[in-house]
């Protein structure tokens, strides 16, 4: 653990993960108040159902063009401006309720793509707060394994606020947005931060063949949590155990915690795109057995298998992003896979949904599995996305020069 308490001794660190923890609690809390608000009010599970959905897909969409906005103009104001228009977003929702379905629609999509991308500036703080790789890769794999702390407290809270009112829970989502993003924007690394030159091509990071990858593989990675989130819920019912789903759940996520900070002690041996390689493998095994969908306890054993790999295959896709990224894009790029991520999420809970309805549990399991071997053969495949040529990459050529 000496690692870690190395990089939170560093001056701010601790400030700066937590502050991003608290303003990204909305992420894990936005989804289930707008239902209970909406079911509060007399709406449908259709429309609840939709307007959250339209939220997380609003969401994935501002998370690049709000990241474009801080390489190029600096974070407070962008994240400061985003985490108000957010929470006003929220507000409105309150303010309306179920009397206007379009009020409503716009409401959700106000709140979900002026979400401020805390995740993706923090990344790009790390390096110009600690002192060298070692100590960023070991900040990447913890700021990975405490996100899934977010998907568990943010319920909570919800839950915990909706005793007072519906509007209560929407309310405070939007608030703690507001007050984890002053907690980072009023630090100095964040006031101090500044983009490098070099990022006014119109394609952004996505002119670097290996963000394209790292997209594409993460959107795969995306689709199997996405259908893990609703196979539960069809286990659930098959097996007559209600308290299953939020169980296995809560295992997955302490898999991805525990890998996580298990990750961040290892020493770094080899190219990253290498460990990609091998993290990528075993995230896909531990989602492939997952289609045997067997009865306790073996199922349990297998969801808390399947979280393992999937925080270090994040840290390790973050690393890559330093070096792949080209310059001036760092936080775009980031944010590109907070997009990535989401919308294969959505995706893999539709296409759960669909393959539950056609061919039972076990067919909604396989989905998963099959996200994950895609996400790793898209890795294996592309060969190497790092090293010398990646950072060439980064420099700008004069296709760029013209475009600016």
């Amino acid at each position: 653990m000496r690692a870690y308490l190395d990089v939170l001794r560093k001056p701010h660190a601790a400030r700066l993960l937590g502050g991003t923890l608290l303003g990204r609690l909305p992420n894990g809390m936005a989804a289930l108040a707008i239902v209970l608000f909406v079911r509060g009010h007399g709406g449908g599970y259709t429309l609840a159902g939709v307007l959250s959905a339209v939220n997380g897909l609003a969401t994935a969409a501002g998370q690049p063009v709000l990241g474009r906005a801080m390489d190029r103009y600096g974070q407070p104001r962008i994240l400061a401006s985003a985490a108000t228009a957010a929470a006003a977003g929220f507000a409105l929702l309150a303010a309306v309720g179920g009397r206007s379905p379009v009020a409503a629609t716009a409401a959700v999509i106000l709140a979900g793509f002026a979400t401020p991308p805390l995740e993706a500036g923090l990344r790009a703080l790390w390096p110009s707060v600690l002192n060298g790789p070692a100590e960023v890769h070991a900040a990447y794999a913890l700021d990975a394994a405490a996100q899934e702390l977010l998907f568990t407290l943010g319920p909570l809270l919800v839950v915990a606020a909706a005793v007072v009112s519906t509007e209560t829970a929407l309310i405070l989502t939007g608030a703690l947005g507001i007050a984890g993003t002053l907690v980072v924007t009023t630090s100095p690394p964040s006031r101090e931060w500044r983009g490098e030159q070099g990022g006014g091509h119109w394609a952004g990071p996505l002119r670097s063949p290996g963000i394209r990858v790292l997209i594409i593989s993460l959107t795969c990675v995306g689709v199997s949590l996405g259908v893990f989130s609703v196979a539960v819920v069809a286990y659930a019912d098959a097996r007559h155990l209600s308290y299953a789903s939020g169980l296995l759940l809560a295992l997955m996520s302490a898999g991805a915690l525990t890998g996580g900070i298990a990750y961040g002690l290892r020493p770094r041996t080899g190219p990253a795109h290498r460990r990609l390689v091998l993290l990528m493998a075993g995230l896909a095994a531990g989602y492939v057995p997952l289609t045997w969908a067997p009865g306790f306890p073996v199922m349990p054993v297998l969801a808390m298998a399947s979280g393992l790999f999937l925080a270090p295959v994040l840290a390790c896709s973050f690393t890559l992003v330093d070096d792949l990224a080209p310059r001036g894009t760092v936080t775009e790029a980031f944010a590109w896979l907070v997009t990535a991520f989401g919308v294969g999420s959505s995706a893999g809970a539709a296409l759960a949904g669909l393959a539950g309805d056609a061919g039972g549990v076990h067919a909604a399991f396989a989905v998963a599995g099959a996200g994950g071997v895609l996400a790793f053969l898209v890795i294996l495949l592309a060969g190497p996305i790092g090293g010398p040529a990646a950072v060439a990459a980064r420099e700008p050529d004069a296709a760029d020069s013209v475009s600016r």
